[in-house]
């Protein structure tokens, strides 16, 4: 006899919705992670940071995630006086606030193109490149060999 399974209630979370408006797009990459992000300037509401529907403080808990995906604005002084909505797929936590902040700093370019030398000199217009190595064949990982035995 088989038994019936009941579905899992999903949790309900306030979405924010995107204004609309002139906005600067830029997408930011790290490991596997994907970042899309628009940059709102001149903006009415003030939801701050949106990642995926949600406020970034909720969806980055940690304390130095949130102040990765910030340090963009706060370089450049932009803190409070834009909106940034962004959507990330992929990777962990890390890896999406790396890209979010890649993508935030292109997208200050392309607002002011004045803020490139502050942005590259702080590094956040640089991509981390590094992503995990591919599995070999022989090989019990990457770069991992069987155990050899003499005998």
């Amino acid at each position: 006899m088989a038994t019936k399974k009941t579905p899992k209630k999903k949790a309900v979370r306030e979405l924010i919705q995107v204004p609309d408006g002139v906005y600067f797009y830029a997408v930011g990459k790290r490991k596997t992670s994907i970042a899309q992000v628009r940059v709102y300037a001149n903006s009415k509401e003030a939801n701050g940071v949106v990642v995926n529907g949600r406020k970034f403080a909720e969806y980055f808990p940690l304390e130095r995630l949130q102040s990765t995906v910030l340090s963009p604005l706060v370089a450049v002084g932009q803190e409070g006086k834009m909106e940034v909505f962004a959507k990330v797929v992929g990777g962990g936590f890390t890896g999406q606030a790396d890209a979010v902040r890649l993508g935030i700093a292109r997208a200050l370019i392309k607002f002011d193109a004045t803020y490139k030398k502050a942005l590259r000199d702080l590094g956040f217009l640089t991509r981390d490149a590094r992503i995990v190595e591919r599995k070999k064949p022989g090989l019990k990982k990457a770069r991992r060999a069987p155990q050899w035995a003499k005998r």
